[in-house]
Formats: structure tokens, sequence, C-alpha cells
């Protein structure tokens, strides 16, 4: 017997809309900085909603120039139910690519690698589900948002 290959099911779009950088300096790690998420919508075959300004980008941008990128913000359904959402990724590309993105400058998705693993979780029982799956995205970094698209790992 072998296990079963996991797919990929397209969840939702998360256009999330960042308030500007906060830089802290150098930590032990790297450069670390702060970026606030204020809001954004959610769009997609299974979840759709607005995110809330609430949460946070916490990010540490090592010597190599690799972004490290820990976020904790939540969005709220069209039917009202609040689901938080912890994103974990790396973003990283050619200096001169990543440059251009540091300047606010659009960078085809294809020139970078920007990829995330997410938890989601809740309460409400209509969502119950996320709360039993993984879930992987890709991004695209803007001047002042994050697109990142979302799939469930079935």
């Amino acid at each position: 017997m072998t296990p079963v290959a996991p797919r990929l099911e397209p969840v939702c779009t998360l256009e999330v809309t960042l308030a500007p950088i906060r830089e802290m300096g150098e930590g032990r790690a790297g450069r670390r900085r702060i970026i606030p998420i204020v809001g954004g919508r959610v769009t997609g075959p299974l979840l759709n909603g607005r995110l809330l300004d609430v949460g946070a980008d916490w990010q540490t941008i090592f010597a190599d120039g690799l972004a490290e990128l820990d976020t904790r913000y939540a969005m709220e359904t069209d039917d009202g139910a609040v689901i938080e959402i912890l994103n974990y990724g790396l973003r990283h590309g050619p200096p001169e690519v990543m440059a251009r993105l540091a300047e606010g400058e659009d960078v085809p998705a294809d020139a970078y690698y920007m990829r995330t693993h997410a938890r989601l979780e809740t309460g409400d029982p209509c969502y119950a589900w996320v709360n039993r799956t993984l879930f992987v995205g890709s991004g695209i970094r803007r001047a002042r948002s994050v697109i990142v698209a979302l799939h469930a790992l079935r």
C-alpha cells in the first residue's frame, strides 16, 4: 500500500491591505519589522468575507535577503463567522527583484518565491472544517497589499 498523494483545492484569495512597515532594527536572527494588517477582502469558492483591522506580519529579513513571514490576523465571513488565520511563509528571489519589491514596484509573481502554509480556526460550526484542514498558499507582494491564493491540502 502507498499513501494517497495530496491534492490542492482552491479555497479563497486573500487581498490583504497593509499599513506602513514599522522597522524594529536588527534582532538576533536578522532585521525585524512589523507590518500591520488593516483590512482586505476574501473571495473564493469556499470562503468569502472581509479581513478585519487586526493583526500583523512579523517579519525577519535575513542577511541573504530571505524574508520569513509570520502573520496572525482574522476574517469575518459574509454570514458573520470569525475565522483566525495564522500564516507562515518565505519570500526570496534574485537581489535585483527583491530590491524592486522593496521599492513598491509590481513584479511578476514568477520572478520570486512567496509560499506559505496556514492554519485557520473558528468556533462557528458552519466552518468547523477549517479546524481540520491544512492550507498552503502562494503570494504576490505589492506596495500596500499582499495577495495570497489559499488552497486546502486534501
